[in-house]
């Protein structure tokens, strides 16, 4: 007999684009290889191909996460909870929340309503004024004037939107710094930018919770905020870009804000290529799958009221194709049910903030917000 030397022969296989390389190194008698190496060499891809398309079957990408803000506004409330008890335990008052309602507007007073319900709900005592949408502006502002020098309230907001004859910026600033849980005063908004402890206003703070919980990485990541609004849009972007080694933490990302003169084709290049977006424009379907890239965050801000063609009632919808994006997002927040829920609980915890603040010292404040 003559023994051949070592023989190499390869084959491959293609599955689905996947090219699977198979290789038999074998010794044989001469007699003996090549219809030994031929039966091997079928086994070996009939199994690469396998398991090349089990590989591909596991690897499809599931639809996005659905983050539950009502499920995440539960467990801050329960914090707050916990923490006014505290607070009281300890001797202190319990805190205090003062509401101004102007007018008739629906959303307005369910907006209100639920504010209230949450106050009780964690131990914040509340009170909702109520003024006609007739009051004049000076009638207002002798009111918050009233409330700032009243001790016994510790935070104060006036629901908005105001009636057209009603300048909301002069409002906003006439309510005192220290009980303001809009987060709304000029100065408070001047201390975000420059990255130090303040009053957060609630739904960016919700949002910044949301991403913060949910384990989404903002470090070196792309955002898109699409809306600029002073209330909502600019203060996510703050809260997204700066630095997270700062007295009032940001999240180091690298943020691109649109409005309503971006083009639309201009919006879409960055968005297919941010890590996270959040839709805040109060524009229905804006963000489409086509325009995110596989895996990516969406926050939905948006709360718009359109006419279901099936049912013919309103319903509410978000700025997100939800069903669409959901299919290529990796998160996505539902509306209603996302942002909303976050933004009352953020409230509690700014009430419980403006009533510890008129007690703590200064360095305990900083503390305090560095915790929160």
């Amino acid at each position: 007999m003559v023994c051949t030397p070592f023989c190499l022969i390869s084959t491959r296989c293609v599955c689905f684009g996947t090219h699977v390389r198979v290789s038999l190194l074998f010794e044989s008698y001469l007699h003996h290889a090549p219809m030994a190496a031929l039966r091997a060499l079928r086994k070996l891809c009939r199994l690469s191909q396998h398991q090349a398309c089990s590989f591909h079957r596991s690897s499809s990408r599931q639809e996005a996460v659905i983050i539950s803000g009502r499920k995440l506004a539960r467990q801050i409330r329960s914090e707050a909870r916990d923490d006014v008890e505290e607070w009281v335990s300890a001797g202190n008052r319990r805190p205090h929340l003062s509401v101004v309602l102007v007018g008739d507007n629906p959303a307005s007073h369910s907006y209100v309503l639920n504010k209230t319900r949450a106050a009780a709900e964690v131990g914040i005592s509340s009170e909702t004024i109520l003024k006609p949408s007739s009051v004049c502006e000076e009638e207002l502002l002798d009111l918050i004037e009233k409330l700032n020098s009243d001790h016994r309230v510790d935070g104060l907001l006036v629901q908005l939107p105001l009636p057209d004859h009603i300048d909301e910026r002069r409002i906003c600033n006439a309510v005192c710094t220290g009980k303001d849980v809009d987060g709304f005063h000029v100065v408070n908004v001047g201390r975000m930018c420059l990255d130090q402890s303040t009053m957060l206003p609630a739904t960016p703070w919700g949002v910044w919770e949301i991403i913060k919980r949910t384990g989404i990485q903002t470090l070196g990541k792309n955002v898109v905020v699409a809306g600029r609004s002073k209330n909502v849009g600019m203060p996510i972007a703050m809260l997204l870009h700066t630095d997270g080694r700062h007295e009032r933490p940001g999240g180091d990302a690298t943020v691109t804000i649109s409005h309503r003169y971006t083009p639309k084709e201009q919006l879409r290049q960055h968005t297919q290529i941010a890590d996270i977006i959040v839709a805040a424009a109060g524009i229905p379907n804006l963000i489409t799958a086509d325009m995110i890239k596989e895996g990516a965050a969406v926050i939905d801000v948006g709360i718009n009221r359109i006419l279901d063609p099936l049912t013919g009632k309103n319903r509410l919808v978000g700025d997100v194709d939800f069903e669409g994006v959901r299919k290529k997002a990796s998160y996505i927040t539902p509306v209603p049910g996302g942002v909303g829920p976050m933004t009352v609980a953020m409230l509690m915890k700014n009430t419980i903030k403006a009533a510890k603040s008129l007690v703590l010292t200064p360095p305990q404040r900083v503390r305090m917000a560095a915790s929160s």
